[in-house]
């Protein structure tokens, strides 16, 4: 049976989903820019969407700039940077001294490869329901699996991450383990949250997130390169991006509680 939080994200979805008449979707529209001080100097006017959805995923109308130097790792989207800082062997922290084990959220992700980021530096990724929803490609990489994780669908706000312990580990959650050019393990994962609860991920139509079926898969791949800043997919509302990098191979450059932007250098490569 789904928790209450993915029911709650289910109904807000299907109004999201909804398109009305235009003349009511401009309202609703218009209504959710104002309300929140969205701002949309990058992307359509907000009556040109048809839906809340694809105003939330609205994509960008020209391409961002950003460093091509192969070191350089850019900011994966537009986000709050909730805590930057290496992790203490498997703990790592949602916010300053609330921990969890990298066992708990690297669900079917292999031993060794969890090892491999055991003392990783890393970063936490807060996209509010204000922020560019799409999210793209740090660096250059090289994906060899991909893991659903199906569960609840708790806030992922500051309040939440300081009162529900464990709380990445109880969202669900797309697991992207990755390798860089220097053959460094980076894995990402994409938190779901309250609210729709839906991520895509553009290279693997099987993720369906929030879905009916509700169970776990993986997917390993042979040769599955992506570019850095390609489009990786989309939030169907707010959430979190985690970046983790095994030991000595990036050097953040930006602190925790810092406002990024996607194609922001955010870190170099070692």
């Amino acid at each position: 049976m789904k928790h209450i939080t993915n029911l709650l994200s289910i109904g807000f979805g299907k109004f999201a989903s909804k398109e009305f008449p235009a003349g009511i979707q401009g309202v609703i529209n218009n209504a959710y820019v104002n309300l929140l001080g969205l701002d949309m100097g990058e992307f359509q006017k907000p009556y040109k969407y048809r839906s809340l959805n694809n105003l939330f995923t609205r994509k960008l109308e020209s391409p961002r700039e950003f460093d091509k130097k192969e070191e350089a790792v850019i900011s994966p989207c537009d986000s709050l940077a909730t805590y930057v800082g290496k992790a203490d062997g498997n703990k790592v922290y949602q916010i300053k001294g609330i921990e969890y084990s990298f066992e708990e959220l690297l669900t079917d992700i292999d031993k060794e490869s969890v090892a491999k980021i055991h003392n990783s530096d890393y970063i936490n990724l807060y996209l509010s329901p204000k922020d560019y929803h799409r999210y793209h490609t740090p660096c250059d990489l090289k994906v060899e699996k991909l893991v659903y994780v199906p569960a609840k669908l708790y806030p992922v706000n500051f309040f939440a991450l300081k009162y529900i312990k464990n709380l990445f580990c109880k969202n669900e959650r797309v697991i992207l383990q990755c390798k860089t050019s220097q053959d460094k393990t980076v894995i990402l994962v994409l938190i779901g949250a309250l609210n729709v609860g839906k991520m895509a991920v553009n290279f693997e139509p099987k993720v369906e997130t929030n879905n009916k079926i509700h169970k776990s898969f993986s997917v390993e791949y042979d040769n599955l390169t992506l570019k850095k800043g390609e489009e990786l997919g989309y939030f169907k509302m707010g959430s979190t991006i985690l970046l983790f990098a095994e030991q000595n191979t990036l050097d953040f450059t930006v602190s925790s509680n810092e406002k990024v932007k996607f194609s922001q250098t955010i870190a170099k490569l070692l």
